[in-house]
């Protein structure tokens, strides 16, 4: 049964209901904060926080952890259980597990709600505010309503972590201590740099599973081939062409992804009364990994997570792309069919049926300037934060150069470079990732 608790610290009027599972309290929480901070009499937004604590802890007084999702575009999990990380981090904190803004139950930006905004250039000028920088401010806006006005700690995965180095720079005020995983963002590199460091890391992923797999380099081969001449579309009406196909490559940035993938191009094929056509279980997977029906942000705002300069990104790893022919068509001459993964596309405005009418808006924040400043180097170098990070060796998401000048870059960072782990570590490696790391921030390692 649910319990509804009315609390006088959340700045809203809405009751929070707290419910249970084992070991765990879990308690809804509203905040409503300024769509844009620099306006805060003007409109507002609605977040929404999942607060869990420790059975039998729930009335203790506990330091707060904000947990940053990676993405952009996701939301944070949702528990069942104290499973991985937060067993861990229910030891000593009380959590909130942040959707945020334009995600999960945080005011969701989608098909379905942009166009309230109203035309494409007011849904580009509305999503323009739904970047780290106003994650942060939104953080900054709920964090004395839950605290007190104390400090809380942030765990920040992948572009959560992009978030937290935002945070070290503009609120360090706010901050008791920071642990980022496999979210070190380049301090200076545009979408640009990020796409060409990028390309031949995918190249990498892909020769590694084929030697790991070999059977897959054919399977791969046929199915680009059997795409090439034959229209497939996945049960969501997406049209899987040899350039979606090739994103399947994105398993490739998990512990597990290799074996996945394998799994699942050695299912691809069953015999119909028009020839070998791709199974029903194989597209039904494919579809699963490809669509962005629920998360329309990671296609729309990608490569603005990197951008800062003012100048536009303009399709920034579809042009980069070019520079590398070997992810193209030529393996119709023999070569091997190169996957890739974290990239954004126009085309993808064409084949995925939920951005179909997001084309608009996507192309205008595509050729969007004047986007600002995301990091301070100055205050990052003078930076009294404790914080640790953990690096993955060969991060298929997030480059280990870029990753590891920024951590030189942050006064008294510390690092855990490692090659045990892959981009999701921190689920992965479940408690043993966060220990190591709280370790490494506190100096007690």
């Amino acid at each position: 049964m649910g319990d509804t608790r009315n609390t006088g610290n959340t700045g809203n009027t809405a009751d929070v209901v707290a419910v249970r599972q084992p070991g765990l309290v879990l308690t809804d929480r509203f905040f409503d904060v300024p769509l844009d901070h620099d306006r805060p009499d003007g409109e507002h937004i609605r977040l929404y926080g999942r607060e869990v604590v420790a059975a039998g802890r729930a009335h203790e007084d506990l330091p707060w952890l904000v947990y940053l999702q990676g993405g952009p575009g996701f939301p944070a999990g949702r528990p069942v259980g104290r499973e991985n990380w937060l067993d861990r981090a229910l030891q000593e904190y009380r959590v909130l597990l942040l959707d945020q803004r334009g995600t999960g139950r945080s005011t969701p930006a989608n098909r379905q709600t942009l166009p309230l905004r109203g035309t494409p250039q007011q849904q580009a000028d509305y999503l323009a505010l739904f970047r780290a920088d106003s994650i942060v401010r939104d953080c900054e806006h709920i964090r004395p309503r839950l605290t007190r006005g104390r400090p809380w700690s942030v765990l920040g995965q992948s572009f959560g972590g992009f978030c937290a180095v935002t945070y070290l720079s503009y609120a360090p005020h706010g901050l008791a201590e920071v642990v980022i995983t496999g979210g070190l963002p380049g301090l200076t590199a545009d979408a640009d740099a990020v796409y060409r460091a990028a390309y031949p890391r995918m190249e990498r992923k892909t020769l590694a599973h084929y030697a790991r797999y070999p059977g897959d380099e054919a399977a791969a081969l046929r199915i680009a081939e059997h795409l090439a001449g034959t229209r497939e579309v996945l049960p969501d009406g997406s049209e899987l062409t040899v350039a979606a196909f090739q994103q399947l490559g994105i398993l490739l940035g998990s512990g597990d992804g290799s074996h996945r993938l394998h799994y699942l191009l050695e299912d691809a094929f069953v015999p119909t009364a028009a020839g070998p056509r791709l199974s029903d279980s194989f597209t039904e997977q494919a579809a699963a990994l490809l669509s962005r029906a629920g998360s329309p942000l990671y296609t729309l705002l990608h490569e603005a997570i990197y951008a800062q300069d003012g100048r536009p990104t303009h399709w920034s790893a579809d042009r980069i792309r070019g520079e590398f022919p070997q992810f193209e068509r030529h393996f119709e001459n023999g070569g091997p069919l190169l996957f890739t993964g974290e990239t954004v596309h126009p085309w993808m405005l064409e084949t995925q049926t939920a951005l179909r009418p997001l084309r608009r808006t996507a192309e205008l924040l595509a050729e969007r300037e004047g986007w600002t400043p995301l990091y301070d180097a100055d205050q990052l170098a003078r930076n009294e934060v404790p914080v640790a990070a953990a690096v993955y060796h060969d991060d298929l998401f997030v480059d280990t150069a870029h990753s590891l000048e920024t951590a030189r870059s942050i006064a008294g960072l510390r690092t855990w470079v490692t090659d045990e782990y892959e981009h999701d570590g921190v689920r992965a490696g479940g408690g043993r990732v966060l220990d190591r790391l709280l370790r490494l921030a506190r100096d007690e390692a």
